[in-house]
């Protein structure tokens, strides 16, 4: 099991994330993922720097730590091709230690572009196209493509590294499960549905299992459910919805009515490890073995405390056991 640390590019700004990849580093996380956003879920949160250049920006402050996206997507705002130049020069950089998360992407980040939102069939098969040409390009094995939505016109990637960053692919549902099995090195979930890793071990998927699992930890339990509400409401109203919204406008009205209680319930809130456990354990159950622990809210300083003196070592015997 690795363990991995959520640089959050909505709540924090570009300093900000740097600082914190540099703490969680020392604190012993194993590698930190960041979000790739043109806009903050929320205007409370306050954020989006380009991700890209935060990570070059980690890539120098940082020496053993793995990085990667969570997740990018490549399918409207980027070009695959220039996604696989960014992967390969990231390679470089921080010398093998980065991988690539992509998915299907959100309306909120990919309108900016004034191209419209296409359905969830349209979604997937361009992301389809888009992990073919950038493994392609990655592995130094493709430099034309000829796709329904994605053309490549004698692309070549001077600056590779001679180790393929992996590639891993979020699902929130079975089909996206399945195209990570045939297509991607990895899978990511955010939600503790045994069906999505069974969709991708059902595929042949064989890489590591990604989680996303997000926390308020904080000295006050009342207090760490009022800061998750207050940034991380979004949340609960699932991909259906997170997909196609347009702004964080949008994103205010649709969580307006959701009480603090069901943050409550929905996050591990508050300073006891025991708690943040459990919630950690329902992503080892069902079959992952990479952990990304989401701090919500401005606080870090507490989180990285805990993960230090509690949870890694938890986690760490557990492992060994």
């Amino acid at each position: 099991m690795k363990l991995g640390y959520k640089l959050m590019s909505e709540e924090h700004g570009p300093a900000g994330l740097i600082r914190n990849a540099k703490r969680a580093e020392q604190v012993g996380f194993d590698f930190a993922a960041i979000s790739d956003h043109y806009f903050p879920w929320l205007e409370e949160q306050g954020h989006a720097p380009f991700a890209w250049s935060v990570l070059g920006a980690i890539a120098q402050a940082t020496q053993r730590m793995g990085l990667m996206t969570a997740v990018t997507c490549p399918i409207m705002r980027y070009h695959p091709a220039i996604i696989a130049q960014a992967t390969a020069t990231m390679g470089l950089l921080t010398r093998d230690r980065f991988t690539l998360g992509l998915g299907a992407g959100e309306r909120l980040n990919e309108h900016v572009t004034g191209e419209g939102w296409p359905g969830i069939v349209e979604r997937h098969e361009r992301l389809s196209e888009a992990i073919d040409i950038i493994q392609g390009l990655l592995a130094g094995k493709l430099t034309t493509f000829r796709g329904e939505h994605f053309q490549l016109d004698h692309a070549k990637l001077f600056d590779r590294p001679k180790r393929k960053p992996d590639v891993i692919v979020a699902a929130g549902g079975s089909d996206a499960a399945r195209l990570a099995a045939e297509k991607a090195d990895g899978l990511i979930v955010t939600e503790a549905k045994q069906e999505l890793v069974k969709a991708y071990s059902g595929g042949a998927g064989k890489g590591p299992r990604y989680a996303e699992v997000g926390l308020s930890c904080g000295p006050d339990e009342e207090q760490a459910c009022k800061t998750a509400h207050h940034y991380f409401r979004w949340s609960l109203s699932g991909w259906a919805v997170l997909a196609e919204l347009p702004h964080d406008e949008a994103f205010a009205a649709a969580s307006k009515h959701v009480p603090v209680e069901a943050m409550g319930k929905a996050v591990s809130c508050g300073p006891s490890a025991d708690r943040h456990l459990e919630a950690i354990e329902e992503y080892r159950r069902i079959g992952c073995d990479h952990i990304i622990l989401n701090q919500i809210g401005p606080d870090q300083d507490f989180f990285f405390d805990l993960f230090e003196k509690k949870l890694a070592p938890a986690l760490r015997k557990k492992q060994a056991a």
